[in-house]
């Protein structure tokens, strides 16, 4: 039996056994962890994702793609050129299992992106996931006998997105609505994390989103440090 499952961006056909690289992972070596976005498990497939359904999989390593070089030439402007190395960082896998039903009670920790976020930022969430369920948990049987008017519970909604969305990325340079969509769609929402990206962090979000270099030029991350 085969999964399709999405990660990091893109779509991957597995099965049970198969090694794969995959955009790097908050997890160690030694450590399972489940992919719980799967589009198609068998015959059945998803709409868009297929409830219940998961893939578990073993991590052995973390490693680094192959070097790529960018190179930069600017002839109008004094002959200036530039170049630069990156290697992508990767999580190298062995899928152990694939759950057709029942991913979402397996207990096994879900398989997080470190690319956009710093690992201790990744590490807090993981640890305080269960104390938010928890929490969460409590507060729904009130939250129940106290109903709000129809009109206000349209109302509240779009007020706690907007709240709880993140910043206004629009404030940095050269960020205009285009930008800031895909800045969410990466997964990048707060002045925080774009403030604690690293040399490895900008280069791949700069090869990720295309942004030529943007970054370091209009200067994001001491900007982001200030509006933070």
């Amino acid at each position: 039996m085969f999964a399709v499952m999405k990660t990091g961006g893109k779509q991957y056909k597995v099965a049970s056994g198969d090694v794969l690289r995959v955009e790097k992972l908050a997890a160690e070596a030694g450590e399972t962890v489940q992919f719980n976005e799967i589009l198609m498990v068998g015959s059945t497939v998803g709409s868009p994702m297929v409830d219940g359904a998961a893939v578990q999989a073993e991590v052995i390593d973390q490693i680094k793609g192959e070097k790529v070089i960018h190179f930069v030439k600017r002839r109008r402007k004094h002959g200036s050129k530039r170049t630069k190395g990156h290697r992508q960082q990767l999580t190298l896998l062995r899928v152990t299992d694939i759950l057709e039903k029942g991913g979402d009670k397996s207990g096994v920790k879900a398989a997080i992106g470190a690319g956009s976020v710093s690992g201790a930022a990744v590490a807090a969430a993981v640890k305080d996931a269960p104390k938010k369920a928890a929490k969460k948990a409590e507060e729904k049987p009130a939250a129940k006998k106290a109903e709000a008017p129809k009109e206000e519970k349209k109302a509240a909604p779009k007020k706690a997105a907007k709240a709880e969305g993140g910043d206004d990325l629009k404030q940095l340079s050269g960020v205009g609505p285009a930008l800031e969509k895909k800045l969410h769609e990466a997964g990048v929402t707060t002045f925080a994390q774009i403030a604690a990206w690293t040399a490895d962090d900008i280069a791949a979000m700069d090869e990720k989103l295309s942004f030529k270099g943007r970054i370091e030029r209009e200067g994001w991350v001491e900007q982001a440090k200030d509006l933070a």
